[in-house]
């Protein structure tokens, strides 16, 4: 058993994370991870459990390379402004190798997701969503961060007063890095825009910076389009219904 947490006052809950995994009833997403609410002190956490590995990834994730808990745990960490405040992490063992794993961070109350946005024209305060989603992400990459996985469903977004706190989730994938222009718009590729909406966004983005224009408006259209392409293609070879 390997576990770390922000605090002793948490170590009790990460050793019987697995009893009050299962006890709750309060799944909001399960496919190969699961992600569950639970009550702790007061307190609405949320818990990630990754699924078991297959055999070499066990050996892989023992010996050579962090668990995807271990990683979603310190990333967190090292970018706490943007993320959900991380609780811990534990991994469990089995014959010495990896079993199951969990990832445990506060619960943010958000009232919706960017996906909302982009799939309703009509959503309100659309366009203002946008550019303050365009600002916190060149936030996110002026300090470096670049995020694997940056699509719609792990952008968090929270109206308060008359203005959006976005959070990211989902990270044990992440890059640090100086990022150039190219992997910042490649970047907004994940979010799997309609071009209207994309330069909408980019758009905004641009304001932050001194690049030509309409040459990035033109790169970040071909990294979505080439994006959707890939995903569609890898879609239609499992017999999937593809999506524009």
């Amino acid at each position: 058993m390997e576990l770390k947490s922000i605090s002793e006052d948490y170590i009790k809950l990460l050793q019987e994370i697995r009893i009050y995994f299962k006890n709750s009833n309060n799944s909001l997403h399960k496919a190969r991870n699961e992600i569950k609410v639970i009550d702790y002190k007061d307190k609405s956490l949320v818990v990630k459990a990754f699924k078991v590995p297959n055999l070499f990834n066990k050996i892989v994730y023992t010996f050579f390379r962090d668990t995807k808990a271990k990683k979603s745990y310190y990333n967190s960490l090292k970018i706490a402004d943007f993320v959900p405040s991380a609780i811990g992490y534990i991994e469990f063992k089995k014959f010495g190798l990896l079993h199951d794993s969990y990832f445990v961070s506060e619960k943010f109350d958000y009232d919706f997701s960017i996906r909302e946005v982009l799939l309703d024209e009509k959503f309100d305060d659309r366009e203002a969503i946008f550019a303050k989603f365009s600002e916190f992400t060149f936030s996110l990459h002026e300090k470096g961060i670049l995020h694997k996985d940056y699509s719609p469903g792990n952008i968090l977004i929270k109206k308060e007063d008359n203005s959006y706190i976005f959070k990211i989730v989902d990270i044990n994938r992440m890059v640090f890095k100086e990022l150039d222009i190219d992997e910042r718009l490649k970047n907004f590729s994940q979010l799997w825009a309609k071009d209207s909406d994309l330069k909408i966004i980019v758009d905004a983005y641009l304001e932050f910076m001194t690049e030509d224009r309409e040459s990035c408006l033109q790169k970040a259209i071909y990294y979505s389009k080439k994006h959707k392409d890939i995903k569609n293609f890898k879609k239609r070879l499992k017999g999937r219904k593809v999506v524009d």
